[in-house]
């Protein structure tokens, strides 16, 4: 569904008109294109999906507003032809996630909505004092098991730009009497968070949801300390999408439609400045994954993987340096 070319900036195409920095780009019809420009480069990321950015993010909003408000009780949009499949039990999702028993005991109630695809608590490594930020925080699920990990001596940050997210989220603080984490509404691609500030971020199949994922990983490389890691679990393309599965909102929303392949994401976190880039699939994922888009087989697709990133202790001076 992806493929990635270096047009010169002069080059047109027939098509939809895009903006890409101070120029404009002409954009095919039956293509979605994010461009940026890194240095002299410029990346394109193309995809057969004729589902406008403003769509997706309205959809996602709205998809996962219901969830928090108990309307929907899985990542479906209703009344659609695809549905991203059968309802998983939260707490039977986070077992086969990798989360131990006590983990999730420990959890307030209604923190666990079953929206992850992994555990990226395996990977974060996190330490007592450090501050961690967690990008598309949900009911608060992989906040809380940090808040753990990092002590009153830490803190954690969640970021979600549902309202009805960040509201159950603040009520399971509440309900816990949880003191070192903070919940803030905002986009992902424009964190409200300072420069500089986290030692470790950590995301839980979100931002495969973002059409702009450059600005995704862009954001985190600025949020981040020198040093800071990317600890995260989401969903990679393994194959080529059929077309009616890539115009699918409620496979976007559904985490499948959204994935870029791991050549694709490897490019744009170079772009974005880290280095000691590491992307493992895992194939056992596939088993609970092929159920999330009924009449089809999901893992034919897509499978979870773990994404870790660092942030150099130097400043890049572009993508060609941060090797």
């Amino acid at each position: 569904m992806l493929s990635f070319g270096l047009p010169r900036p002069t080059d047109t195409i027939a098509g939809k008109v895009g903006v890409a920095g101070n120029s404009r780009r002409v954009i095919p019809k039956k293509a979605c294109v994010l461009f940026s420009r890194a240095a002299s480069a410029w990346v394109i990321m193309k995809t057969t999906s004729q589902i406008d950015p403003t769509s997706v993010r309205e959809a996602v909003r709205k998809t996962y507003g219901q969830i928090a408000l108990n309307e929907q009780k899985s990542c479906c949009v209703q009344d659609s032809a695809s549905c991203c499949g059968s309802e998983r039990p939260a707490a039977t999702a986070a077992k086969s996630l990798g989360y131990s028993s006590d983990e999730i005991a420990a959890l307030p109630e209604g923190a666990d909505l079953g929206l992850g695809c992994g555990n990226p608590q395996a990977i974060a490594s996190l330490k007592p004092g450090q501050t961690v930020l967690d990008l598309g925080s949900g009911a608060g699920f992989d906040c809380f098991i940090a808040a753990q990990s990092v002590g009153l001596s830490g803190h954690v940050i969640g970021v979600d730009m549902t309202p009805e997210m960040i509201a159950k989220a603040r009520a399971n603080t509440s309900k816990a009497g949880i003191t070192n984490v903070d919940f803030r509404q905002g986009e992902i691609e424009a964190l409200p968070v300072a420069d500089n500030s986290i030692d470790v971020i950590i995301s839980n199949c979100v931002i495969n949801l973002s059409p702009d994922k450059l600005r995704v990983f862009r954001e985190a490389r600025r949020v981040l300390k020198p040093g800071g890691r990317l600890a995260v679990a989401d969903i990679v393309r393994t194959a080529e999408l059929p077309p009616e599965l890539a115009r699918d909102l409620a496979a976007h929303c559904g985490c499948v439609a959204g994935a870029a392949t791991i050549e694709e994401l490897e490019t744009m976190l170079r772009e974005a400045g880290f280095t000691e880039i590491r992307i493992r699939p895992k194939d056992a994922s596939r088993e609970f994954i092929r159920r999330w888009v009924e009449g089809r087989n999901a893992a034919d697709y897509v499978v979870s993987a773990t994404i870790e990133a660092v942030k150099p202790t130097e400043a890049c001076c572009g993508p060609t340096c941060c090797k």
